[in-house]
Parts: structure tokens; C-alpha cells; sequence
């Protein structure tokens, strides 16, 4: 990932979970030298933000127009409200956005074609479903080109997001989907690493020696994964001596099928963003 990018001044509408994510990402990688204005609703939240380096953190409560000021000089704009205000958002910011401008998505389940309609027909829009770990600079971001979105408004995307992990381009008919895996699937591992601490507490080790050697155990695989270049499964196998205690552990593992499971659980998640997009 670039370290040297160089990008636009940047506003950030709604610095929540994920806009907080992207913010403090963004600001670790230092690639925006031009500076990035965020916007929240309360005082406490944007007082929260307002010591990050080369960030002008607005409240709303104190000024009505922050975002109607936050977006006026700036060349990417993010869109990180909940989905049911991103209507309103965008009307509220369409007079003030500069020509060219490209308009972000963070909103989960909110269309293309619903900020096209808002924005209007000069609108440069993009759809993005990065998931947290963007605050330690490993997200997978998913991003989707709007009808006027070219090649270099395509580019700029990525490097914004690249300065926060991976990137992913796909067809926006894909980002539900790409949102059951990446989006969500921070969620699965936190669950998987809960698991095995209770079951290494059941085994009798205090509580910090549990927790220490589940997640450790966790991030030392992924550390290897990536270091090593190798499929998961040649991980695997080279754990898994044959007729050892490990071999036993997978084969009970296995009996759960796993694959099942987790194919309900992201066509369960699938389901619901699709309920969600539905209204």
C-alpha cells in the first residue's frame, strides 16, 4: 500500500463507526496533506476528533452549516451518516459541492441511483463498503463506480481507500454480497476468538492467560498468512501432523460443517442488507 499518496482536501460527513474508521486511517497514513474537515452532530463527538493532526472537526450543534462549509473546497466528499439520512444530506450539500467533486458512499444499502437522483446529473459518485480495521490501516474496501465515475475519479477512490488497506472494485450488484464477507466478517473472527478463550477458560487458565493465548493465536496465523504467501489450506495441513491432536480437533471441527454454517450466516446477512436497501 502507496505510503506516498497524495490526495485532495477531503470531507468527511459523519465521522461514526466507519467514517471514524476511515478518518483516523487517513490521518495514521499521512497521505492528506491537504487536510480533512469531519463533521458530527454533537460537540462532544467532534471535540473527540478535533486534536487528530491536519483534521478541522465540526460540530454541527454549534455550526448549522458545517457541511454546507466542509464540502465547498473539497475534492472528495464522504458520506457517512446513517442511511436514512443521506436523503436529506445530500440536498442540503448538492448547491455547495464543487464541479467534478467525487461523492463517496459509505451508506450502507443506499444506491447509486439515489445519489445520482439527489445529487444530480453532473454528480461523480462512488459506492464504498470498507469494513473497521481501516482504523489500523487493514480494511478491505469494496468500492462500486457510479454512471459518471471514469477512470480517474475511479483512481482517486482507490488511493484514498488504499491508504487504509485493500481494495476491492466490483459492480455495485456485488457490494451486498462483498459486504457479508468483509463488511461483517471482522465480526465472525472477534466470535471465533470469544470462543476459544471460553474454551481455553474451561480448560482452567486464568483469565488473561485465556484471552492472551486466543488472540495472540489469532493474530499470530494472520501474520504468518501473510508473511508466507501460502493458501490457508498448505497452513493447514502443515499444522495438522498426521494422527496428532490437532488432525483430531479439525475432524470434530469439520463434523460441524463449517462451510454450512458459514454459507447461512452470509446469505443470512445478504438477506437482510437487501431488506435493508428495500427500505
Amino acid at each position: 500500500m502507496p505510503d506516498d499518496t497524495t490526495l485532495p482536501r477531503i470531507a468527511i460527513l459523519g465521522a461514526g463507526s466507519m467514517g471514524g474508521a476511515i478518518l483516523q486511517g487517513l490521518v495514521a497514513s499521512g497521505a492528506a496533506p491537504a487536510g480533512v474537515t469531519v463533521t458530527n452532530r454533537t460537540a462532544a463527538k467532534a471535540d473527540e476528533l478535533a486534536a487528530l493532526d491536519g483534521v478541522t472537526s465540526v460540530a454541527l450543534e454549534r455550526h448549522p452549516s458545517g457541511n454546507v462549509d466542509a464540502v465547498a473546497d473539497a475534492g472528495i466528499v464522504l458520506i457517512g451518516v446513517k442511511p436514512a439520512m443521506v436523503p436529506d444530506l445530500l440536498r442540503e450539500i448538492t448547491p455547495a459541492l464543487r464541479p467534478g467533486a467525487v461523492v463517496v458512499s459509505l451508506a450502507a444499502g443506499v444506491t447509486i441511483a439515489t445519489f445520482e437522483r439527489i445529487l444530480g446529473p453532473d454528480a461523480v459518485v462512488v459506492r464504498s463498503m470498507p469494513n473497521t480495521p481501516a482504523v489500523v490501516r487493514q480494511a478491505v474496501t469494496g468500492i462500486a463506480a457510479g454512471s459518471r465515475a471514469d477512470t480517474a475519479a475511479m483512481a482517486l477512490v482507490r488511493q484514498l481507500f488504499e491508504t487504509v488497506g485493500a481494495v476491492i472494485e466490483v459492480p455495485e450488484s456485488q457490494i451486498d454480497a462483498l459486504s457479508t464477507i468483509s463488511g461483517s466478517g471482522p465480526a465472525y473472527v472477534f466470535l471465533l476468538i470469544e470462543q476459544l478463550t471460553r474454551a481455553a477458560s474451561a480448560k482452567g487458565f486464568a483469565p488473561d492467560d485465556a484471552r492472551l493465548m486466543a488472540e495472540h493465536t489469532f493474530i499470530g496465523a494472520a501474520a504468518l498468512l501473510a508473511a508466507s504467501g501460502e493458501d490457508p489450506a498448505e497452513l493447514r495441513r502443515r499444522v495438522t501432523s498426521p494422527k496428532g491432536t490437532t488432525e483430531r480437533a479439525i475432524a470434530v471441527l469439520e463434523e460441524a460443517h463449517l462451510d454450512e454454517v458459514f454459507g447461512r450466516a452470509t446469505d443470512a446477512a445478504l438477506a437482510r442488507a437487501r431488506e435493508l436497501a428495500a427500505g
